[in-house]
C-alpha cells in the first residue's frame, strides 16, 4: 500500500512539474514629457504648452512556461504616439535588457496607436526653438515610462487566464475620394457633380482580448481597431485622442486599475473623420449633446462592454503560446525621374519664401529633399531591400501579427481572410511607420499614395502579405 502511494504520489508530482502555464501582467504609466514640447504628426511645426488629456504607455506580458522554465514570451507595449522609429524600440529593449539580462528582448514590440498630437519623437524633422523639450530628452523620457511598466507587468505576472471576441463599430471611413478622371485625393470633396465614390474597402470590425490575473480579476484589454487616433490631430495641445476617453469609461465600469491597450489594425486609408453624412452625424452630436471625440469613445464602449457579456465565461487558462520574429527584405518603390523634377520644383518654391516661412516649412523641405537622396542611393544600388520587423504570435486558437506600415485597409482584409487562426488581429505602427498603398491607390495619386509618402509601394504589400500568413498558417501545420 505504502509503495503503491509513493509512486501515484510521483506520478502527480510529474505531471504537474510538466504541465505547461500561462502567466500574464499588465501595466500602464503616464507617459507625457515636460512641456513645452513639439507635436509629431503634421508638416508645419506645432509647440504644445497644455495638456488636454495625458499620453499612456499600456503593456502586456504574456510568459507560456514549461516544466516550470519560461518556454516562449510576448510584450506587448502600445504607446500614444504618432509612429515608433527604430532608436526608441531600440532604446526600451536596450534599457529592458539591463535590468533583466536574461530577458529575450527581440519579443518586445512597441506599438503607436497614430495620435498626431503628442510628441514628435524623430530626429531633424524641425528645428526647435530655444527652451522646448529636445526631441532626444523625449525619447528618453518616454522609454523610461515604457520600462517602468513593462518592468511592473513583469514582476506582477500571475497564472491568469483569457478570452477574446468579435465586436463591430463603425469608427473609420475610408478617407480616400475617387472621381471620374481616375484621380484620387485624400480628404477629397464628396458633395461635388465629378465625385465618383471611395476608393477602398472599410473594416468595421472591432477585435478585442480580455485578461484575468491569479484571483479572477480583470486586469486589462486589448482593443483591436482599424482606426488611427486622429480625430483632433491639427491640435497644438497634447492629447491621446479618442483612446482617453474610451479608457476612462471602461476604467468606470471595471476599476480605476483596469489596462486598456489600443492596438491600431490595417487602416493606412482609413481615418475617424468623415467623408460624408456630416450634416446627419452634427445633428446627432448636438441631441446626444456630445463631441465627435465622445462618439467615437462611445461606440467602442458599446462594442466592448457587449462582446464582453458574451465571452466572460469562456475563458481560457493556458493556452499554446508561439511567438516569431522575422526581418523580410521588401523591394523598394522606385523613384521615378518625373518625381524627382516634382521634388526640385516644390523645393524651388519653398527657397523662394522668407526666412521665417523657410523655417515653418522646413519639414515640407526635408520630406521633398529626402526624396532627392532616395534617387541617388537608387542609382548606386537599384536593387536595395528595405528591411522590416514583423512579429507572428499565436494564442490558443488566435494570432496576432505585427508590421511597421500604415498599412492600407485590403492588406489587413487579405490576412484575415486566409488565416487559419479563429482570429487574426493586425497591429500596424509597430515601427517607423510609412504608408504602403494599393495598386488602385498609386494608380489615383495624392498623398499616403506617393513616391514621397512610401518607402515601399504594392509589390512589398503583396510579400507582406504572404510572409505573414506563411507564418501564422505554419504555426496550425505543425
Amino acid at each position: 500500500m505504502f509503495l503503491e502511494k509513493y509512486i501515484l504520489f510521483f506520478c502527480f508530482l510529474s505531471i504537474q512539474l510538466s504541465a505547461t502555464e500561462t502567466y500574464i501582467g499588465m501595466a500602464s504609466n503616464d507617459m507625457t514629457p515636460p512641456l513645452p514640447l513639439a507635436l509629431g504628426g503634421q508638416m508645419h511645426l506645432r509647440i504644445a504648452n497644455e495638456i488636454e488629456s495625458p499620453l499612456t504607455a499600456s503593456v502586456l506580458l504574456i510568459e507560456h512556461r514549461e516544466n516550470g522554465q519560461t518556454a516562449d514570451i510576448s510584450v506587448f507595449a502600445a504607446v500614444e504616439l504618432v509612429v515608433v522609429p527604430n532608436a526608441l524600440r531600440d532604446d526600451i529593449r536596450n534599457k529592458v535588457k539591463q535590468r533583466f539580462p536574461h530577458f529575450v528582448t527581440e519579443k518586445i514590440i512597441v506599438s503607436a496607436t497614430h495620435t498626431h498630437t503628442a510628441p514628435e519623437v524623430r530626429e531633424g524633422r524641425f528645428i526647435l526653438p530655444p527652451g522646448v523639450t529636445s526631441v532626444e530628452e523625449v525619447r528618453d523620457y518616454i522609454s523610461e515610462k515604457v520600462v517602468e511598466a513593462i518592468v511592473q507587468a513583469y514582476e506582477t505576472r500571475s497564472r491568469g487566464s483569457m478570452t477574446w471576441g468579435l465586436g463591430h463599430g463603425i469608427i473609420a471611413q475610408n478617407r480616400r475620394a475617387v472621381y471620374y478622371d481616375g484621380s484620387a485625393k485624400m480628404y477629397g470633396k464628396t458633395n461635388l457633380p465629378e465625385f465618383k465614390g471611395i476608393e477602398g474597402y472599410e473594416d468595421h470590425d472591432i477585435d478585442m482580448m480580455f485578461f484575468w490575473n491569479d484571483k479572477d480579476q480583470l486586469i486589462g484589454t486589448s482593443i483591436n481597431l482599424p482606426c488611427p487616433a486622429q480625430e483632433v490631430e491639427g491640435r497644438s495641445k497634447v492629447n491621446a485622442d479618442f483612446w482617453y476617453p474610451i479608457r476612462q469609461q471602461l476604467k468606470e465600469k471595471w476599476g480605476e486599475n483596469l489596462v486598456v491597450m489600443g492596438w491600431i489594425g490595417a487602416a493606412g486609408d482609413q481615418s475617424p473623420h468623415l467623408m460624408y453624412n456630416k450634416a446627419s452625424e452634427n445633428r446627432m452630436l448636438k441631441l446626444r449633446n456630445i463631441s465627435r471625440l465622445e462618439e467615437l469613445a462611445r461606440r467602442v464602449v458599446t462594442s466592448v462592454v457587449d462582446v464582453y457579456d458574451v465571452v466572460k465565461d469562456d475563458r481560457y487558462r493556458d493556452v499554446v503560446l508561439q511567438h516569431e520574429v522575422k526581418t523580410i527584405g521588401l523591394p523598394r518603390r522606385l523613384v521615378t525621374v518625373d518625381a524627382v523634377n516634382e521634388a526640385k520644383q516644390a523645393i524651388a518654391k519653398l527657397e523662394a519664401l522668407s526666412e521665417e516661412e523657410k523655417l515653418k516649412n522646413y519639414r515640407l523641405m526635408k520630406w521633398h529633399g529626402a526624396l532627392l537622396d532616395r534617387y541617388e542611393k537608387q542609382k548606386i544600388n537599384p536593387h536595395q531591400l528595405y528591411e522590416t520587423e514583423i512579429h507572428i504570435i499565436r494564442l490558443g486558437d488566435v494570432v496576432i501579427c505585427s508590421n511597421q506600415f500604415e498599412l492600407f485597409t485590403e492588406y489587413g482584409i487579405r490576412m484575415k481572410a486566409r488565416s487559419k487562426a479563429l482570429q487574426t488581429f493586425i497591429i500596424q505602427l509597430a515601427g517607423p511607420g510609412t504608408y504602403l498603398p494599393t495598386v488602385k491607390a498609386v494608380q489615383g495619386g495624392h498623398y499616403s499614395a506617393i513616391i514621397q509618402s512610401n518607402e515601399v509601394g504594392p509589390e512589398a504589400g503583396d510579400i507582406l502579405v504572404e510572409e505573414t500568413l506563411q507564418s501564422i498558417n505554419s504555426f496550425w501545420n505543425k
